[in-house]
Parts: structure tokens; sequence; C-alpha cells
């Protein structure tokens, strides 16, 4: 998994997310408790909070940068990164692009033996572009599910995020199925829907 990949994962789903109409914003997304809205500034706050966990000279490998994380209501996601309602959806969507853009110089300029912590599994900057993928491909499915929108990301994409994050789940199925299973999202025929789920960080090799 790459920073252009990361990339491509977050353009393709502000192509999408634009579509929306700016009332719709306001609804769920999806299975989740929070609102469309939330959901991408929770989005947006994963792309941020991955590359700073790559940003100290000496990466924390049993914690995460302390940066305060706040909830704006009762039940809301707890973030550090947070938009301004009066910029309307387009500054909503400008926060995410933002983030991305962090992400991905991190990736593209920590050196491949860096570590830092995650709850998944300490991890290296592949690891944690995979996880911002991941991150981006099923919120845009929770978000398209409250917004009315088709999503159906690349297959490529999906598989490649799959075998670096979640190396139990089924090889042979369609991938992005299979990656809305591995995250308790979907149905996958000849296999229990999840009700826990986790992936795994730590470096393949």
């Amino acid at each position: 998994m790459t920073a252009d990949d990361v990339d491509q994962a977050v353009r393709l789903a502000v192509g999408i997310l634009q579509q929306a109409p700016p009332p719709a914003w306001e609804g769920k997304a999806g299975s989740l408790d929070w609102d469309c809205w939330e959901t991408v500034e929770h989005l947006s706050d994963d792309l941020f909070s991955y590359a700073a966990q790559l940003g100290p000279r000496t990466p924390p490998l049993e914690g995460l940068v302390p940066f305060a994380w706040e909830r704006r209501r009762p039940g809301g996601p707890a973030n550090a990164i947070h938009a301004d309602r009066a910029a309307g959806p387009a500054g909503l969507l400008q926060v995410l692009e933002a983030s991305c853009a962090l992400l991905t110089a991190m990736v593209r300029t920590t050196p491949p033996e860096v570590r830092a912590h995650h709850t998944f599994g300490v991890s290296d900057p592949e690891g944690f572009a995979a996880m911002g993928i991941v991150e981006t491909l099923v919120h845009t499915h929770d978000l398209a599910e409250g917004l009315g929108l088709a999503w159906n990301p690349p297959a490529d994409l999906c598989s490649r995020v799959l075998a670096r994050l979640f190396p139990d789940a089924p090889a042979s199925t369609d991938p992005w199925p299979t990656l809305l299973w591995a995250t308790g999202r979907g149905e996958l025929p000849g296999h229990p829907r999840l009700t826990t789920w986790r992936w795994y960080a730590t470096p393949r090799s």
C-alpha cells in the first residue's frame, strides 16, 4: 500500500460525496450512530492521527501522540479534527482532503523501517497507509448509504488492503463485499456475519 493508494481512495470518495445535497449531511451515516457530517470529521481525524503517529522524531510505540480528542455531543466521535459547519459540505470535504494530504506526505517521506503505535498492532508507514485506505473505503460506504449515493471502490485497492490488514479474510471471494464483511458491514456467502472484527497492522514480514 502506498501514498498514491491513499490519495486515490480519498479522491474517489470526495468525488462521490460532492454529489450529495446539503440537507442530506444531517442524516445518519448507514449503520453508524453518527450523522454524515460527523462521519467525515471522524474519517478526517483518522487520516490526521495516522499521519501524526509517524510524525515525532521518535514515534511512540506504546500509545498515541497526545492530541486532545473531544466529543461535540454525547455519542459523537471523539476527534481532534472538527470542521467549521459555517463552511458547509464543501469546506468539510476540504478538511478531508487536507488530512489525506498530511497522511500521504508522511507515508512518502517516512523511512519504511520506522514503527509507531496503533491499537491493532505497532505498524510501519505502509500499514498506516493501508489503515487510512480501509477507513476511507468503509466509511464512504457508510456515508453513501446515508446520502443515497452509489459507492463501489476499485477491486484491486480492496484486494490489496485485505491482504495487508486482514490476513484471515477469504481470498477467493469478491474483494469489495469481502472487505465489507471483514469490517462487520455485510454478508458473505459461506461465512458467518461478523459481530466483532479487527485488522492486523503489524508488518507482514
